[in-house]
């Protein structure tokens, strides 16, 4: 269910879990010219030099987490919060505020616009609590063995590595028990593709 009119700016949160194929969905609005808002973009923008957060991590986690360029040392930072659930939390709590505010900023700029369709293409949709943030939800789904397969074979791991990463995320299953849509990704990318059409079709949001 929609919670606003088609009338209305629509925002679509787009997720999935790890190598499922959100990216291919991804596409199919870009290809038809619907603005698409990516939250990993949006998560650098918000740490470029000069940035309050950039200068919050520094003086959280130390001037070592900024390169001679100004520049996030984001290896360096990723090696300092890997595996460190609180040290990974006093990071989201400096850049989720961000990534918040520069999403809003950039969706009300569509509704100024009366642009009918918008989607927030966001790995952790869920797990960021940007879920609140959307009108209509589609989850990318595939079932464990052919996502496991696929992540091995993209990121050239081990088995048991592409297992952890899988099991670091909030489970699939809990994503598309929540989900307005589920897109079933497991066929061909025609397949795939045309469930994504067929929506926007089915609810007129755009030509």
């Amino acid at each position: 269910m929609l919670k606003k009119k088609p009338s209305q700016t629509v925002v679509l949160g787009l997720t999935g879990g790890i190598a499922t194929g959100k990216s291919s969905v991804a596409t199919v609005f870009h290809d038809r010219d619907i603005p698409v808002i990516d939250a990993d973009q949006v998560a650098r923008e918000v740490v470029e030099p000069d940035s309050l957060a950039l200068s919050q991590i520094a003086a959280t986690f130390g001037t070592a987490m900024i390169q001679p360029d100004g520049t996030l040392d984001r290896h360096r930072l990723g090696q300092r919060v890997f595996n460190d659930e609180d040290e990974l939390d006093k990071l989201n709590a400096i850049t989720s505020p961000a990534i918040h505010k520069a999403v809003k900023k950039q969706v009300a700029a569509y509704r100024r616009k009366h642009t009918p369709l918008v989607v927030f293409d966001a790995p952790t949709l869920f797990e960021g609590d940007y879920a609140y943030d959307v009108d209509v939800i589609m989850v990318v789904a595939l079932d464990t063995a052919a996502q496991l397969q696929r992540l091995m074979a993209r990121d050239n791991m081990s088995e048991a590595d592409a297992r952890s990463r899988i099991n670091s995320q909030l489970p699939l299953a809990e994503k598309i028990n929540v989900a307005d849509i589920v897109v079933d990704n497991g066929g061909s990318i025609d397949k795939t593709k045309a469930q994504v059409v067929e929506w926007l079709n089915k609810l007129h949001l755009v030509d």
